[in-house]
């Protein structure tokens, strides 16, 4: 009955067009929006007017919330899911929004403890996703990385990562995958790239993947998905198997995106 209507509402926001300040916003301050071609584009834009009428933006600390910030995180977000099915983050109520980073108070439990938390207590984050509960973001460092993703750290994706992988109720690195045969594929490779960044980053090599993703495997997938959409033609050279995986979950080539970009540009 709530998807039903849900459908309709959305129905009914797209009889209205896409707002030209917010085009300039994802022009401007987005470098993914303009290595989309125009069909992307549009369904991304669709995804975002979803994303702001259905979830609640909160201003923590005093930070003003404004179209900017909407934006920018709803574009991020809903990029990841511009090539899976409708309502990845129907459960998704909140966005907090804090100007810098933030250390936050106390919690009883975590995840892997029967909590939502995904971060130890009272660490200094950039971002925090909690099952069944809101993303935590820091604006500076999304606004930093959605301008910037020659770094590979994207904080906005990170944290939605987190909220597709625990879509099952589990973080354990393994989103709802789309067969039996992706399963054994994403269960084969994610295992054995996960052991070897755990291997280096215990040796103290340098890794292609940061090496956050060495904790457990719910940061292991953050990680990768942040390497796919940042810096994806590197993840395609070095690590072609993980590319190719997380290529058939997103549904995205983002590695060929950024190929033509860039022969056009």
């Amino acid at each position: 009955m709530f998807d039903w209507w849900r459908k309709r509402s959305r129905k009914k926001l797209l009889q209205t067009s896409f707002p030209k300040s917010w085009r300039g916003i994802l022009v401007e301050r987005v470098a993914h929006y303009n290595y989309l071609n125009g069909e992307e584009q549009g369904h991304l834009e669709e995804l975002i007017r979803f994303f702001i009428a259905e979830k609640n933006f909160e201003g923590c600390s005093g930070l003003e919330i404004t179209d900017e910030i909407k934006v920018v995180i709803a574009a991020e977000a809903s990029l990841l899911v511009l090539g899976l099915p409708a309502f990845q983050y129907k459960r998704l109520q909140s966005v907090l929004v804090y100007p810098t980073t933030v250390v936050l108070p106390e919690t009883r439990q975590r995840v892997f403890s029967g909590g939502p938390s995904i971060v130890p207590d009272r660490q200094a984050i950039l971002g925090q996703a909690m099952l069944n509960g809101p993303v935590i973001l820091v604006w500076d460092a999304v606004a930093r990385d959605a301008r910037h993703p020659e770094r590979g750290h994207n904080v906005v994706y990170h944290e939605f990562a987190h909220i597709l992988d625990m879509r099952d109720g589990a973080a354990d690195g393994t989103p709802e995958l789309h067969s039996a045969k992706l399963f054994r594929e994403w269960v084969e490779i994610c295992t054995k790239e996960f052991f070897r960044l755990q291997e280096r980053t215990a040796e103290g090599k340098r890794t292609l993947l940061d090496s956050y993703g060495a904790v457990h495997e719910a940061e292991f997938f953050a990680v990768a998905t942040e390497l796919f959409f940042d810096r994806p033609r590197q993840m395609r050279k070095e690590r072609p198997e993980l590319y190719n995986v997380l290529a058939s979950y997103y549904m995205q080539d983002t590695a060929a995106r950024k190929d033509l970009h860039k022969n056009s540009s």
